[in-house]
């Protein structure tokens, strides 16, 4: 039996693969090139910042992923992400680093597209962004506050927001629509 090329199978993953060090894509795999709508050649070298809808929502996220690592050795959530035609998807995002001292040091990181279960259908602002990925993943507002660094009675104001724009009636409705749209 042939030994594994590990090249290869990184190349050819059913998930979107990134190498990464101090938030530079170092490499990433084909399947990441799919999901963003891009080339390995456009997103080697460059900030993971071009992923993401606004400078402020990458600059969030890194500060929310640094203690996280640092307790469980790696992060997952789900979030809203860009493509590189602009087009923003829900996509589920892991990572782990290779020390667990630097958390965004040297890692790896998977993407995975959630946009046929989950588009994107209101137009929201960053901060409903982030509320919302909080929302879907059960979150009360008092842990999205301490999250976020805003006050729990934020939050809800926020959440009404986003009732009025999915048309929900219920917060448990509004996840519904969240997931489901």
């Amino acid at each position: 039996m042939p030994p594994i090329d590990y090249q290869t199978a990184f190349q050819l993953a059913p998930v979107g693969l990134v190498l990464s060090r101090a938030r530079v894509i170092e490499d990433c795999n084909d399947e990441v090139c799919r999901i963003f709508h891009t080339t390995r050649d456009a997103l080697v070298g460059e900030s993971f910042q071009v992923l993401y809808p606004t400078a402020d929502e990458f600059e969030r996220t890194g500060a929310r992923i640094v203690p996280i690592m640092n307790t469980k050795g790696m992060y997952s959530d789900e979030r809203i992400m860009k493509r590189a035609d602009g087009e923003l998807f829900w996509c589920h995002v892991t990572g782990r680093a290779l020390d667990r001292r630097e958390p965004l040091g040297a890692g790896i990181w998977t993407f995975e597209d959630l946009s046929q279960k989950r588009p994107v259908t209101a137009d929201l602002t960053a901060r409903e962004r982030d509320i919302a990925a909080q929302l879907v993943d059960g979150k009360t507002s008092k842990e999205i506050g301490k999250l976020l660094s805003i006050s729990p009675r934020t939050v809800d104001i926020y959440r009404a927001r986003l009732m009025k724009k999915y048309g929900a009636h219920t917060a448990v409705d509004l996840v519904q629509r969240l997931v489901n749209h």
